[in-house]
């Protein structure tokens, strides 16, 4: 496989036609290796579009999908970015090079010590990954200036929320299969925040975050 010629293919043929648009964020999937993130048993295809399976019910989010969270969430180098689901590092890699600092969460202890040992490899200085649970975000270090989930939720917790600083804001896969949307949450003054729905997407779910009863009366 021609690794550049693939890398170039998935960024023209899937994540450009997906409105990914900015430069700086095109430019940055050309230079952080996706390929030295994926398990190497699934290293052939690193540049496809799908999700790729990481065990005990994870996946690495498509390469679009990926690239439309980081380009939507609109990060500057004065940004502390919390990011929820670290799985291989890949993302937290791509919003390290946006942003001044990031914290990434990852709940599964095996992926922890993957994602640390992909973010060393990569020299990423500027993130780090902290094992525990998603859902209660980490309060000890709010507020954010962003908040981002790199899976679906069915909906987003409040505790995650309160974590933004005035004017931060929250990106999110949010829904059941099959309709999902990405929802950008920007808080205001006090505890108002607004909602826009940016895209239609589907992903593989976040561990530990509630899900609604299927039983109806």
């Amino acid at each position: 496989m021609n690794v550049e010629q693939a890398r170039f293919n998935m960024i023209e043929q899937q994540i450009r036609p997906w409105d990914v648009l900015d430069t700086s964020v095109l430019q940055l999937l050309s230079v952080v290796r996706r390929e030295d993130f994926v398990p190497a048993a699934h290293r052939a295809q690193a540049f496809m579009d799908l999700e790729l399976p990481l065990g005990n019910g994870r996946n690495l989010l498509a390469p679009r999908v990926e690239a439309r969270l980081v380009q939507d969430l609109n990060l500057s180098k004065r940004d502390t970015v919390l990011q929820i689901g670290a799985a291989t590092g890949y993302v937290t890699a791509l919003l390290a090079h946006k942003a001044q600092r990031v914290v990434a969460l990852e709940a599964d202890a095996q992926l922890v010590s993957t994602a640390r040992a992909n973010l060393r490899q990569a020299g990423v200085n500027n993130a780090e990954v902290v094992q525990g649970s998603g859902t209660d975000g980490l309060a000890a270090q709010a507020p954010f200036d962003a908040i981002v989930l790199c899976g679906s939720v069915a909906e987003v917790p409040q505790a995650l929320l309160d974590q933004l600083k005035a004017g931060g804001r929250l990106l999110a896969v949010v829904g059941q299969e099959p309709v999902m949307r990405a929802v950008l949450y920007t808080r205001g003054e006090g505890n108002q925040f607004s909602r826009q729905e940016l895209f239609d997407t589907v992903a593989g779910r976040l561990p530990g975050f509630a899900e609604p009863s299927r039983f109806h009366f």
